[in-house]
């Protein structure tokens, strides 16, 4: 075996949020290693679109119906959200899940829809400043010491949170970002993850194997090694599970550490899930 882990990402899209907590559950039984949901406000930017859950809420349900499965948001904008309340999120679910929670950033996307209709940034430069100063307090205030912080876009007085987060030195932080830019994955070397992406006829599509043998170089040089580092490959669902071992060692010889399929939105997307969990890893 390769040694990669092998998880699902799910749109939180549904009328009925049961549904997602029923694929996170049967995912866990199938054999994955983790379950991820989209985070999203609208995903559209003329403020209509699919029907959306909030994947926090749903992904503690998971975490109370399974026992080892890893689970997060993949990705969540911290520029649309408060630093200390995240903090807040991901301490109690990584505390209920028993220690399992991954929380993947980034910008986030579309820029209208999920941040330009509330009066959010939707520059992403100001994005970008949030992300980073955001997730320095997110930091500060798991470690449960007393902490407190004077930024450019953030005040904290002294402050202690608890409890802490069940994981020490504390919750992996992977950071998703669009390639050919470096910057984000620049910033994710300075994390515990890079989710490398590419985009096709402007759709995602799966990274090339150069692509994250290329990150793993970047990650070494600002790091010094990559031991404990995951990269990410964040890949189509798989119509032939049976057939994917040959491609999976090249990825992972290449310095993959997950492979993550994603459902992408669209009619059946459910059910085409399911049929993926049914065929298991």
């Amino acid at each position: 075996m390769t040694g990669v882990r092998r998880g699902l990402a799910a749109p939180c899209f549904a009328e009925d949020p049961a549904e997602l907590v029923e694929l996170g559950v049967r995912a866990e039984e199938a054999g994955f290693d983790g379950f991820f949901l989209w985070d999203h406000l609208v995903f559209s930017n003329d403020g209509d679109g699919p029907p959306i859950v909030d994947p926090w809420l749903v992904l503690a349900v998971i975490a109370s119906r399974t026992s080892r499965i890893r689970l997060g948001p993949m990705i969540t904008p911290v520029s649309r959200r408060r630093p200390w309340v995240l903090a807040r999120q991901t301490a109690t679910l990584d505390v209920l899940s028993g220690g399992r929670t991954v929380l993947g950033i980034g910008l986030g996307s579309p820029a209208h829809g999920d941040f330009g209709i509330f009066g959010d940034a939707t520059d992403p430069v100001v994005r970008a400043e949030l992300l980073d100063e955001g997730m320095d307090v997110v930091a500060g205030l798991w470690t449960g010491d007393w902490f407190s912080h004077q930024g450019k876009h953030f005040t904290v007085e002294p402050v202690r949170f608890r409890p802490r987060p069940a994981q020490r030195p504390r919750i992996p932080v992977w950071v998703g970002g669009v390639l050919p830019a470096q910057r984000p994955m620049r910033r994710a070397a300075g994390w515990d993850g890079a989710v490398p992406i590419r985009f096709a006829e402007r759709e995602l599509a799966r990274v090339s194997v150069a692509d994250v043998a290329g990150v793993r170089e970047l990650v070494h040089d600002r790091r010094g090694s990559v031991a404990g580092y995951d990269i990410v490959v964040w890949a189509e669902v798989a119509a032939e599970p049976a057939a994917m071992g040959p491609t999976l060692a090249s990825y992972a010889d290449a310095g993959a550490t997950w492979w993550i399929e994603t459902a992408k939105p669209g009619a059946g997307w459910q059910d085409g899930l399911r049929d993926r969990i049914a065929h298991g890893v």
